[in-house]
């Protein structure tokens, strides 16, 4: 079909998502929301288990990775979009992981990209699952709840995770002494590749996220910004210089953190000069991708999840949310409270699950691709078969520890109700129900602590390709589940943001709006299996309650 004088003339703007594994390209049309056109592109050294320690929990990501899939992504996605696609481009957004945060010199460059420290993980991206520092965020929160500084963890849920900006900066400022020198700032991923899109070479001169800021910085205008000089330096000496270096303010993603260069206009074949959209982490546009609105859950399913709800400001007003990752103003749409929560492993525990199967077969590489593509299918084909906690199985999802409710990554899963007869189908759908009573319990977390859940939405890779794993969650959960469209609702949230920052629309909430996804369909649960999976349910609480209790003994 012909493409229209007006079609061919209405701007386009970029979404890009950072996530665990690849960096992801959306060109959009920014009146419609029609997805024009998706670049995919792995990053290389990550891939190849470089710089990652997974029995020490130690999980690095090479900056180079970074800018070497933006390259590709996004002329993979130009060259999806059709002719003449990036001329009109007149915006871009940023999403990334987090809080995946990286030392830094005084231009705002990650110290790995120097050659000083090229092969030096304590250089290098700190991924979100990274929990290396778990000893420091037992220590941020006993400074935080000891009665002799502010009480940092207030908007946080009342507990600091080793998954975040301050634990980790303060576990690589203590076990290496020649970052910590070298270190002039720290940047979190989501602020710094907007900042080298634009050119910017003076870290001073970085914005940083309300988002990231707001939920893993403990930055908060009560107290002023950040922890002050005295509790950080009581965490660990030297970390007051890196927040006294840090801005006083953040900024929302609807604004423009500058324009791309033209160094960068050039490689990625773009006009120079176009606004890019301050960062946030990925869940949290996602939910603007995927159209949320107040009191509406949205999940963001993929390697791990996380839950986005967002709620009037009034609404809530001075009352914290006991349990949950953050409650921030403005961290995923300006005037809104943004609350997190969610489960540090999701996708991954069944990935994990393939992994020992597959394991014999670690050798072959043809092999391993060959079943790889058949091991989750077949399993779910079989899984499907079986009743609710089938066999008395009871299963934690705790692999990767607990991120909500209540933080403790120190926390294992754990498998209860084994004998002779369990078969890898039945522990599959056991693992698949371990995920969704971890979902429940958060949803019941929000619902306990007077924030509504009206509705629930679903996004990401599972929620998309798992028919099982929807209709089990929506079962265990007793609610509805609808499913959005897009596959790339992040970079589609991105999108939003970028839209807004060119000023196309006068607001983020008339961008989403506009380009949003749709929903594709509906999971409704079926009376007899929620029935059923009440006790499932408490057989996962009881466990959890012993494991808990085995940990902390």
């Amino acid at each position: 079909m012909a493409t229209s004088k007006k079609s061919a003339s209405q701007p386009l703007v970029i979404g890009l998502d950072y996530g665990t594994d690849s960096v992801r390209a959306l060109v959009v049309d920014a009146r419609t929301g029609q997805e024009l056109g998706t670049g995919v592109a792995a990053y290389k050294r990550w891939a190849a288990g470089k710089y990652c320690t997974p029995g020490a929990q130690i999980f690095r990501q090479h900056p180079q990775d970074y800018l070497d899939a933006l390259v590709v992504a996004v002329k993979a996605a130009l060259a999806a979009a059709g002719p003449g696609a990036a001329a009109r481009v007149a915006g871009l957004g940023v999403d990334t992981t987090g809080s995946t945060p990286a030392p830094a010199d005084a231009s705002g460059r990650p110290l790995a990209l120097s050659p000083a420290f090229a092969e030096d993980p304590d250089a290098m991206f700190v991924l979100w699952k990274d929990h290396s520092s778990v000893a420091m965020a037992d220590r941020f929160n006993e400074l935080a709840h000891g009665g002799q500084f502010t009480d940092y963890t207030k908007y946080i849920g009342g507990i600091y995770s080793s998954e975040w900006w301050w634990a980790k900066i303060a576990h690589i400022t203590a076990s290496n002494r020649k970052i910590a020198k070298a270190a002039h700032t720290w940047i979190e991923h989501c602020d710094w590749i907007p900042a080298e899109l634009c050119g910017i070479t003076d870290a001073a001169q970085v914005v940083r996220s309300r988002c990231a800021a707001g939920h893993k910085g403990c930055w908060h205008p009560s107290w002023g910004g950040y922890p002050d000089a005295k509790f950080l330096d009581a965490l660990q000496p030297g970390l007051s210089a890196i927040a006294a270096k840090l801005p006083k303010d953040t900024a929302t993603s609807d604004t423009a953190a500058g324009t791309l260069s033209p160094a960068w206009a050039k490689k990625l074949g773009l006009p120079a000069g176009i606004p890019v959209a301050v960062g946030a982490f990925d869940a949290h546009l996602g939910a603007v991708g995927a159209g949320a609105k107040s009191f509406q859950l949205a999940k963001v399913i993929g390697t791990s999840t996380c839950d986005m709800l967002m709620s009037p400001l009034d609404a809530v007003g001075d009352r914290t949310v006991r349990g949950i990752c953050g409650q921030v103003d403005g961290s995923i749409m300006p005037g809104v409270l943004g609350l997190e929560a969610g489960q540090s492993a999701f996708g991954d525990i069944y990935a994990w699950y393939r992994r020992i199967f597959l394991w014999p077969f670690t050798g072959d590489a043809k092999a391993l691709a060959k079943l790889e593509a058949r091991i989750l299918p077949e399993l779910e084909k079989a899984a499907a078969e079986l009743e609710p906690g089938a066999g008395g199985l009871t299963v934690l999802d705790w692999h990767n520890g607990r991120r909500t409710p209540d933080a403790n990554q120190r926390l294992r899963g754990a498998i209860a109700g084994i004998h002779l007869g369990t078969d890898a189908p039945a522990l599959y759908r056991g693992l698949i129900e371990s995920t969704a009573c971890g979902a429940r319990a958060i949803a019941e977390r929000f619902v306990a602590e007077g924030v509504p859940v009206k509705s629930v939405i679903a996004l990401g890779g599972i929620a998309r390709r798992s028919p099982l794993v929807m209709q089990i969650l929506a079962d265990v959960m007793g609610r509805p589940i609808a499913v959005v469209a897009s596959d790339q609702c992040c970079a589609l949230g991105s999108a939003v943001a970028a839209a807004t920052a060119a000023k196309i629309y006068p607001s983020m909430a008339a961008a989403q709006k506009a380009i949003a996804s749709p929903i594709a369909t509906t999971y409704k649960p079926h009376a007899g299996r929620v029935k059923a999976y009440e006790a499932v349910y408490a057989r996962y609480l009881a466990l959890g309650q012993h494991v808990v209790a085995s940990t902390t003994a």
